[in-house]
């Protein structure tokens, strides 16, 4: 990657992906936003919104249209304001299903307004990116949370699709933007795991416990001492090869 100050890490929750919504495409719930460099993170969010516009939990379905418009309206003009040669690191967003064509979509719909676009160049898929690496079968399927699982366990506030789908029924908008904001973290760390070789990925899993044991304290103390063993063994060497000369 080039400069790190351009890179832009993204990641939203939203309705069911499936038919069963009232409408034809998934409301979103939240777009949480990460600067790569500095891990300052963004966020726009169901419940804050509403609450911001004095809308009590038990009306937010009534009044889901308002605050939706408002939150993507929110994500937009931030895009604008950070969109002069930043690139949007993201996992898979990349149809209408789901993916920047659908906050688009939502935004239409609900604004009656066009969206500032994102320049589909400036979109780098990280799914892609550990695939193109790695292989692609770098973890269990779903490949998101098989990788998590390698590398370090899976997240507390970490939410599959179905349960996104169970919290939004409930209405617990506050834990699908926690899971969303843990998925743009975990995003981050991969990216420098990544950078630095340091990835747990399936088909290298045994590397990379074998990289952990050397970076025991344990081991390094016996490998420094096996390397100053060799070397006076050399050094005894030399002198008796020395002494037969002379």
């Amino acid at each position: 990657m080039g400069n790190k100050q351009n890179y832009y890490i993204i990641h939203y929750s939203c309705q069911s992906l499936n038919d069963n919504n009232e409408g034809l495409s998934p409301r979103v719930t939240s777009i949480v936003i990460q600067h790569l460099d500095t891990k300052q993170t963004v966020s726009f969010s169901t419940h804050g919104v509403a609450e911001e516009l004095g809308i009590a939990k038990g009306k937010i379905i009534e009044n889901f249209d308002i605050i939706e418009a408002t939150l993507l309206t929110r994500f937009y003009s931030y895009v604008e304001r950070s969109a002069s040669d930043s690139y949007w690191i993201h996992w898979n967003m990349k149809s209408v299903v789901y993916g920047f064509e659908h906050l688009e979509h939502r935004y239409r719909l609900l604004t009656k307004n066009e969206p500032y676009l994102i320049d589909v160049k400036k979109r780098l898929n990280l799914s892609s990116m550990v695939a193109h690496k790695y292989g692609s079968n770098f973890a269990d399927d779903p490949k998101l949370l098989g990788l998590m699982e390698l590398n370090g366990g899976r997240h507390r506030d970490f939410l599959t699709g179905d349960e996104e789908v169970t919290a939004f029924k409930s209405g617990d908008y506050v834990r699908m933007l926690k899971s969303t904001m843990c998925k743009v973290n975990f995003y981050n760390m991969v990216l420098y795991k990544m950078r630095d070789n340091k990835l747990c990925t399936k088909n290298r899993s045994w590397r990379y416990k074998i990289n952990k044991l050397y970076e025991h304290p344990i081991v390094q103390i016996i490998s420094i001492v096996g390397v100053f063993g060799t070397a006076i063994s050399l050094i005894v060497g030399l002198v008796q090869v020395i002494k037969s000369i002379i």
